[in-house]
């Protein structure tokens, strides 16, 4: 399963011509592709008929459409994920909806995957049957105790059946990085499963979190790059502190790099 041309473990957005509405409107272009794509996988989900390969597959086709927005895409470190022999936790920052929608085609090719997810993305309009079929670990957000026996209970379930998971510790979506903020569940959860860890890195704020409409629903910035960058697979010694400690040094020094 290869979506993405991928040179020296990275993969970069080709070179485009964009055109002058496109560079006017990049958001009007944008969106009505990807509508289309959300209701269609909906519609295959909810039929049952929505696997790996079709998440992945669609994934893929909101990239291009990002591209043919005008964003442009850095991914590294991607070597660091054919290293990989068994299900892992990705670790990463969470800046907006952008993440959950275009790391399936960079992940899939190399380990099958779900989110932690909030619950409320389980009742979202059209959107949920898409997330009920990838089988998520669904937290509330507002009660610590309760999520963190959640995800150690149902993402050891998903890591022993060989799917990785994506946990993105921080409470809210931000394009700023406050450790303080950035909680060790991810630690925790690869801790009890003796997974690994893997820190992910990215800025994706060139997709803005919308303040009107919906959080989800906002204009495109095409002059921010689009980054995502893969850390080493870090095995879990000890309570994972350390791990915990490197995970959030991976993030904000590839942040600080990208300023």
């Amino acid at each position: 399963m290869k979506y993405l041309h991928i040179d020296n473990s990275c993969y970069v957005s080709p070179p485009a011509r964009i055109g002058l509405l496109t560079r006017l409107f990049p958001s009007c272009i944008f969106y009505p592709g990807f509508m289309g794509v959300v209701y269609r996988a909906a519609a295959k989900a909810k039929s049952g008929n929505y696997d790996y390969d079709e998440w992945g597959r669609d994934s893929l086709e909101v990239l291009r459409l990002l591209e043919a927005a005008g964003l442009q895409f850095e991914v590294t470190g991607l070597a660091h994920l054919e290293q990989l022999d068994g299900p892992c936790v990705f670790v990463s920052n969470h800046m907006s909806i952008m993440e959950t929608l275009i790391l399936p085609v960079i992940i899939l090719p190399y380990a099958k995957v779900t989110f932690v997810v909030k619950d409320s993305l389980l009742t979202y309009p059209v959107f949920k049957h898409i997330m009920i079929s990838r089988n998520p670990v669904a937290v509330t957000r507002t009660n610590p105790r309760q999520d963190l026996k959640t995800v150690l209970g149902e993402g050891v379930d998903r890591l022993t059946n060989g799917i990785s998971v994506i946990v993105f510790p921080q409470t809210t979506r931000s394009t700023g990085f406050d450790p303080r903020q950035f909680g060790s569940i991810g630690a925790k959860l690869a801790k009890k499963a003796d997974v690994p860890i893997v820190p992910v890195a990215l800025k994706t704020d060139a997709w803005q979190n919308g303040r009107f409409i919906s959080k989800d629903v906002s204009r495109l910035r095409p002059e921010i790059p689009v980054r995502v960058a893969f850390g080493k697979p870090l095995p879990v010694a000890g309570k994972g502190n350390e791990e915990h400690e490197q995970v959030v040094d991976f993030i904000q020094e590839k942040l600080g790099q990208w300023q």
